[in-house]
């Protein structure tokens, strides 16, 4: 007798979104499995980035279901602590606080939030900036830091709450080239540790080398969802064709 496959980690039934008369997404369905690198890709406006910040309802969702580990996506202030306990979110900005050090900001979530003591959520926080290659910079503010480190700071802040889930929107768009390198390979060595790991991104070699999926979302719509080496393999798809030509040049 074969085993039952373990349900979806996250799974989005029929969501739509309107912004004003604008349908961003439409009837968008997919899941996500727990361990699993999923790269969403798309041009400007498309959605992707939209459907991503649904899934800690940062952005509501107007029709259709969310679920996330077996919790419904909603304004319930119950579900919706428990929800944001279990997904990290990394932005494009660091959104970190300017007033407090790097060791300071990568513990004070799991202080105010999780209850941890100061003693225990520092020892994670060096633990955990030691694991960006930050061990260094522990006392420094942002402002002393570059655009690369300080999203490496981030990325350790969201591991500080220990997720189930880290959410990636577009987390190298604002670096300079040169700093985009050391943050993606920091995300690379997350993705070998079995993390789920949802990536809004334009960074084609990020998503041919680690992800195990890559989605194509066009005018609100999955129009892709494959593994990486189908999908940028002999892509019979001209709107995917012409996309991966643009952002690989």
């Amino acid at each position: 007798m074969s085993a039952v496959a373990p349900a979806p980690f996250i799974t989005v039934e029929k969501v739509n979104k309107h912004f004003g008369p604008h349908h961003v997404l439409r009837d968008v369905s997919t899941t996500f499995n727990a361990g699993e690198v999923a790269v969403i890709i798309g041009a400007s406006g498309s959605g992707k980035s939209t459907l991503l910040r649904m899934l800690n309802r940062l952005e509501k969702h107007d029709s259709g279901r969310i679920v996330v580990d077996g919790i419904e996506v909603s304004d319930d202030a119950k579900q919706l602590d428990a929800l944001r306990a279990e997904v990290g979110m990394v932005f494009q900005q660091f959104n970190l606080f300017p007033h407090l050090t790097v060791l300071e900001n990568v513990a004070l979530a799991p202080r105010r939030v999780r209850g941890l003591a100061r003693a225990e959520a520092e020892a994670r926080a060096h633990e955990l900036l030691e694991r960006v290659g930050l061990k260094a910079h522990t006392h420094k503010h942002p402002f002393q830091l570059s655009g690369g480190q300080q999203q490496r700071v981030a990325i350790a802040r969201s591991l500080a709450m220990r997720p189930k889930v880290l959410l990636f929107d577009e987390p190298t768009s604002a670096l300079d080239p040169e700093m985009v390198k050391e943050v993606l390979d920091v995300m690379k060595q997350l993705a070998t540790t079995g993390m789920t790991m949802l990536v809004v991104t334009h960074e084609m070699g990020f998503a041919r080398e680690v992800a195990d999926r890559v989605i194509f979302i066009d005018h609100g719509q999955v129009a892709a969802d494959a593994p990486p080496e189908q999908f940028f393999g002999a892509q019979d798809n001209e709107r995917i064709r012409s996309f991966i030509g643009q952002v690989t040049r």
